[in-house]
């Protein structure tokens, strides 16, 4: 018992770490939009393209990995497999600002939906203050009045005996 609780919560470490990697990435980039590709073009330097898809995390791959289910390995390496795509495209694209630009959008795009993906299984990072995100729909109940429930139940009684 002991042991799988144990595993459990490695589980869920690695997950938050993962989660809070990916959130990482997802605001750098929006973040750093447009002062990235800005910085690309005046400076003709990738680096501020790459520091911001930087993952943190990407050290710990099979170790922690292991912890995760199949479905959840398999998100998580969607994601990063669509972050490889946009790294490799930064890394050597000879395609001018403006046009790098255009495919970062369509990569992007790829992007965020992995990521949307990722949260909806792994679940979003744990915040720093120890409080939880929970994604929740809100489903307006009307009440019924008492007099309109009478009145509905008196006319289904009364529906019965005139069927019998």
């Amino acid at each position: 018992m002991a042991r799988r609780k144990k595993a459990e919560e490695m589980a869920a470490r690695v997950r938050n770490l993962l989660a809070m990697d990916a959130a990482g990435i997802m605001r750098r980039l929006e973040a750093r939009r447009d002062e990235m590709f800005t910085l690309f073009s005046r400076l003709r330097s990738r680096e501020p393209l790459l520091g911001t898809i930087a993952s943190r995390y990407a050290d710990g791959a099979f170790d922690q990995l292991i912890h995760l289910s199949e479905q959840e390995q398999s998100v998580v390496d969607h994601f990063y497999e669509r972050l490889d795509e946009l790294r490799w495209y930064f890394t050597y694209t000879e395609d001018m600002p403006g046009t790098a630009q255009l495919i970062f959008t369509k990569l992007h795009k790829r992007l965020e939906e992995s990521y949307r993906l990722l949260v909806v299984t792994l679940g979003p990072p744990a915040r720093p203050d120890g409080a939880r995100v929970v994604d929740a729909e809100v489903i307006r109940q009307e009440e019924v009045p008492p007099t309109e429930q009478k009145t509905l139940e008196r006319r289904t009684t009364s529906s019965r005996n005139r069927r019998a």
